[in-house]
């Protein structure tokens, strides 16, 4: 039987924490920070001056999108900044880092997934910070990427830090399934890997995981822990998923079966000629990212049986992707993919 968290994020008793914020305007930050902010807590927002994807926030736009929160501006991967622009030798209680590289390329994923964080480390510890609650993923659990060893690094790190840790790795988020959607509507099959049925996960949105980040700061039952995390069950495939958007476009499903072999063909050609040429090895690591979703599921990994298991992937939240695809559909919602995506 799965786990189901539940809770609202409220500060229990009334307790309100000083909170600074990193990452805090990507899709899941932007959310985390309104679950602080309803939650009572004083939030402060460390963000760059040109934010979002391809910087095409200003600092207006920014502050629209962090309602209620404090916001200062600087640079997360440059400590100095970091020490003076964000934490400003203030008294916090609580960091919470939804930090994470946007590509997902080995530089990238080393100087913000593990680097910025350090440092963020470092500077709470040294200002007496008392709580870090690190946002990281659940695909870490098999690490064969570059940005999951520098994820792992991170939590590593923190585990080791003395402060109070929590460590949260959330499977797949709504965004990351819905890049096919655009597709369907201009006629296209769906596309699918092997079957459709090799890989399974329990979305979540970025509501219910800002607010399960944001209930992690005065729930002590989640304290020095290393959380996995789901949306509402049950297990979705990429068949099913597919299957959905079909029945909500009012059309017979169309599938495009790609072998995996595909992907490995790509990697290989990718890695040879990457050797002379260095921007075709940064996308032969896209490739592997892109491979590994395609073969690894989203879910809790029995370390015994090596097996990935639904049930004990805990649940939190009320949101589901089934949903989501209807809120798009009808443009009530848009899919905010980002600098991020893969394919």
């Amino acid at each position: 039987m799965c786990t189901l968290i539940t809770g609202t994020g409220k500060p229990a008793n009334g307790l309100r924490k000083r909170v600074l914020l990193l990452g805090a305007t990507g899709t899941i930050g932007r959310a985390t920070a309104s679950a602080l902010v309803r939650a009572g807590h004083d939030v402060t927002c460390f963000v760059r001056q040109r934010a979002g994807p391809g910087g095409g926030l200003g600092e207006g736009q920014t502050r629209d999108l962090l309602e209620g929160a404090t916001l200062r501006f600087g640079n997360v991967t440059d400590i100095t900044s970091l020490r003076e622009n964000g934490f400003n030798d203030e008294r916090f209680d609580v960091v919470v880092s939804c930090l994470a590289s946007r590509t997902g390329e080995p530089k990238d994923a080393w100087a913000v997934d593990h680097r910025a964080n350090l440092d963020a480390m470092q500077i709470a510890k040294g200002n007496g910070v008392e709580h870090f609650v690190l946002l990281s993923a659940i695909c870490v659990q098999k690490p064969r990427l570059e940005f999951q060893r520098a994820k792992l690094a991170a939590e590593k790190a923190l585990a080791n830090s003395g402060m109070t840790y929590t460590i949260v790795r959330p499977t797949a988020f709504f965004k990351s399934l819905s890049g096919q959607i655009s597709r369907l509507q201009r006629g296209k099959a769906f596309l699918v890997f092997g079957d459709g049925r090799l890989t399974s996960c329990k979305p979540i949105s970025d509501r219910d995981l800002g607010s399960y980040l944001a209930g992690c700061i005065n729930d002590t039952a989640r304290h020095n822990k290393v959380l996995p995390i789901g949306g509402p069950g049950p297990a979705i495939t990429p068949k099913e998923q597919g299957d959905y958007l079909f029945s909500l476009l009012e059309r017979r499903p169309r599938f495009k079966h790609v072998p995996v072999a595909f992907l490995d063909t790509i990697i290989w050609s990718m890695g040879i000629v990457g050797r002379i040429v260095p921007s075709l090895s940064a996308k032969a690591e896209l490739a592997r990212i892109g491979r590994y979703y395609a073969t690894e599921s989203m879910l809790a990994l029995d370390p015994v049986s090596g097996q990935y298991d639904a049930a004990a992937t805990p649940e939190t939240g009320e949101d589901t992707l089934f949903e989501y695809y209807a809120h798009v559909l009808r443009g009530e919602e848009c899919v905010e993919r980002g600098d991020h995506s893969v394919f």
